[in-house]
């Protein structure tokens, strides 16, 4: 099952924001569910009550009426929440990079106005010349976590969906002391989507393959199994500092073939199409472009 956020144009064209719903996306199209559900208009309403819709998915599908060509998909949940994301999280990059294997997870943030959705630019900053590509696998939050204990931290996830962690090397690392949260704070340096699966229709989460391809070439390759901190570690850490509220997202960290790892290094390009896959959960597509494009 995967779910989708969309932007529908109202019905008066003078108007020029549109009206934001969900739906499912299926082999035959995707279909709004939204504008079913009078009390869950929005993703995040699905996401809040997503106990009594599921059992009526099936039901709801047959009255569903199709998007319309027209209609936008966007980020799967709005920048209504935290976005946390993990460091040095898979053992074969830690390896390329030369780092220790972390025996605590590596958590920083991003600010507002990072997320966007597919096929949404990722611009180029004027103030940076080493922004690198990072695929990873994003777990959304579902329930309010507080303290939780890593056997209870799989009831608090709603699902998984593809993310990009875009990242600016020369703010990151190349500032006196480091500023990972502005270096990893640039518009759009968050993508992610299409598409928010449920965890019950993902299976193993550290068991599925990932990769990131730009301009068509795979420059990452390699699967969650080599996660160091496993999704509920993550929850069961983060949560003793902070409260996690639905739709808080966590980017679980990237495998190896970023592009400050490689001789020579291979940072993003205006022109470059970048694009995330990862088993089950679909392809993240974003062009680069210059700045102030």
């Amino acid at each position: 099952m995967k779910l989708v956020r969309l932007q529908k144009e109202k019905a008066d064209s003078s108007q020029v924001s549109g009206v934001e719903s969900w739906g499912i996306a299926t082999e035959s199209g995707i279909f709004d569910l939204g504008c079913l559900l009078n009390t869950c208009p929005t993703m995040m309403d699905a996401i809040k009550d997503w106990e009594s819709i599921e059992p009526k998915i099936d039901s709801l599908l047959k009255d569903a009426p199709e998007c319309a060509a027209s209609s936008r998909i966007l980020s799967p949940l709005p920048e209504s929440g935290k976005t946390l994301c993990i460091g040095l999280n898979y053992r074969d990059h830690a390896l390329e990079t030369g780092a220790e294997i972390p025996t605590e997870p590596v958590v920083f943030s991003k600010l507002d106005g990072t997320r966007c959705g597919p096929d949404d630019p990722i611009p180029l900053p004027e103030v940076s010349q080493q922004v690198d590509y990072e695929a990873e696998l994003v777990m959304v939050i579902g329930k309010r976590a507080w303290r939780v204990q890593e056997e209870q931290a799989d009831d608090h996830i709603f699902g998984y969906m593809c993310g990009h962690d875009v990242s600016a090397r020369d703010w990151q690392k190349g500032r006196p002391g480091g500023q990972w949260l502005l270096g990893k704070s640039f518009p759009n340096f968050a993508p992610t989507g299409p598409y928010l699966v449920p965890k019950q229709y993902v299976g193993d989460p550290c068991n599925l393959g990932i990769t990131m391809r730009v301009n068509g070439e795979v420059l990452q390759d390699s699967s969650t199994n080599q996660l160091i901190f496993n999704p509920w570690q993550l929850i069961a850490y983060i949560s003793q500092c902070c409260v996690l509220n639905p739709g808080d997202l966590i980017f679980t960290g990237t495998p190896p073939g970023v592009g400050a790892a490689r001789t020579p290094p291979r940072f993003l390009r205006s022109g470059d199409v970048c694009e995330v896959e990862i088993q089950g959960l679909g392809v993240l597509r974003n062009p680069v472009v210059a700045p102030n494009a």
